[in-house]
């Protein structure tokens, strides 16, 4: 049995239409890794944080990285690709590239479910090969013998959690949509079984100045 604890990246350029522009930390996203690399110091200590290769990724583990610990990139961390699936999405069926919070909200359970049951351009990573590269990820912080922790998105959060809970598309949707930025979440490896022990923690957030802190978009 292996604890493995992932956090989800700080809040990024929200407002981008695209990979590129989106893949940044904004102000307040850099100040929610700050606040919880504080909360971290006081915790049990990790070994090593590994991060997936995207720029938010990355900039939340600096960020967070108040102790100085080796920090690695790990690409299999890397978000589900969102916009390439909305491009396809608009071209094969005609739906819009969301443009608002609202419109994302109802956007996402159309993407994820095209996804899953095939219907996305073959160039785009199948959801099956997504799987498996998140599992592969997860099985190489299990098996590197020190205490890790994994800086990745939402996508990679909420399908962990919607396998370890056996939830189907649409509750895989709702927990898609409440991964707070730079959120806490525990599972455990059990052979190939995975256990979610601990869904959004947010320490470092839970001060009453901090409220307007707490985004998922």
């Amino acid at each position: 049995m292996t604890e493995i604890t992932l956090v989800r990246h700080g809040q990024a350029n929200s407002g981008a239409q695209d990979e590129a522009n989106y893949d940044r930390l904004s102000e307040l996203g850099h100040q929610q890794a700050a606040w919880l690399g504080e909360h971290l110091q006081t915790v049990t200590p990790y070994d090593r944080i590994v991060s997936g290769a995207m720029r938010r990724q990355i900039e939340t583990a600096q960020g967070l990285n108040r102790s100085a610990l080796p920090h690695d990139t790990d690409p299999r961390l890397n978000e589900l690709d969102y916009f390439g699936l909305a491009e396809s999405l608009k071209n094969t069926h005609g739906i819009p590239i969301p443009t608002c919070a609202p419109e994302f909200a109802s956007h996402v359970p159309q993407v994820l479910d095209v996804w899953r049951n095939g219907g996305i351009h073959p160039d785009i990573e199948s959801y099956a090969a997504f799987h498996d590269r998140i599992f592969g990820a997860l099985h190489a912080a299990a098996a590197c013998g020190e205490r890790c922790l994994l800086v990745t998105s939402t996508g990679v959060i909420s399908t962990l959690t919607a396998i370890a809970l056996g939830l189907e598309t649409a509750a895989k949707v709702k927990m898609f949509l409440s991964v707070t930025h730079t959120s806490v979440h525990k599972f455990e490896l059990r052979g190939d079984d995975l256990y979610l022990t601990q869904f959004g923690a947010t320490p470092h957030l839970d001060h009453p100045d901090r409220q307007h802190a707490k985004t998922h978009v």
